[in-house]
């Protein structure tokens, strides 16, 4: 499921990029969602990104952490802990898109000239449902400094609320950071009793 993501993300990104009536079309506009009803949008902006940079980051993130909870419901499924381990990692991705851009949508439902683009808030959802399952697993930030998933996790919530309050540059914390909250609580959300592996994870049950 991973590879078809990016594989549609990556085809409808460069198709967009190039063509600026698409990119108007469906990326995030708060204020034509609510008043003009053009609902699609909460799920094509996931589809687009502001640039190849953007497109490129998401999507490696998106691989090395797609991949992994992939694997961790494929487990869960052959557990019978959970249903179709697909279908639930479907349900965290899109979801996610939905949710991470809800507070987007009420702090600017009155902003003609608001917009957002890119899968970000999915990707963080994504990458904290992987600290659930193994937040004592090395990070490396800028690919060189380890550091453990669920420090990394606290940080980066933290940075995520600042930045979002401070709202000094032209990036979607809100989304960061509800994306990230929903990943987190996913799996509690398919079985609570899942909560003992976190526990397990950090020695602590």
């Amino acid at each position: 499921m991973t590879y078809i993501i990016i594989a549609i993300t990556g085809i409808i990104s460069f198709l967009a990029l190039s063509n600026k009536g698409l990119m108007s079309n469906i990326l995030l506009s708060p204020y034509q969602i609510i008043h003009s009803k053009q609902w699609y949008r909460i799920l094509s902006h996931a589809l687009v990104h502001a640039d190849f940079m953007h497109l490129l980051i998401n999507m490696i993130v998106f691989l090395s952490f797609g991949l992994a909870v992939e694997s961790m419901f494929k487990q869960l499924e052959a557990s019978s802990i959970i249903g179709n381990a697909n279908l639930h990692f479907i349900t965290l991705y899109i979801g996610a898109v939905i949710i991470s851009c809800l507070t987007t949508l009420k702090k600017h439902k009155d902003n003609y000239y608001y917009q957002a683009v890119g899968a970000s808030g999915a990707v963080s959802a994504v990458v904290f449902t992987s600290i659930f399952f193994r937040p004592l697993d090395n990070l490396y930030i800028m690919g060189i400094l380890p550091i453990p998933a669920i420090i990394f996790g606290v940080a980066y919530l933290i940075y995520s609320h600042y930045m979002s309050k401070k709202s000094s540059d032209n990036i979607n914390h809100d989304a960061h950071f509800i994306g990230a909250v929903f990943g987190f609580i996913y799996p509690l959300l398919l079985d609570p009793k899942l909560f003992k592996i976190f526990l397990n994870q950090l020695g602590l049950w």
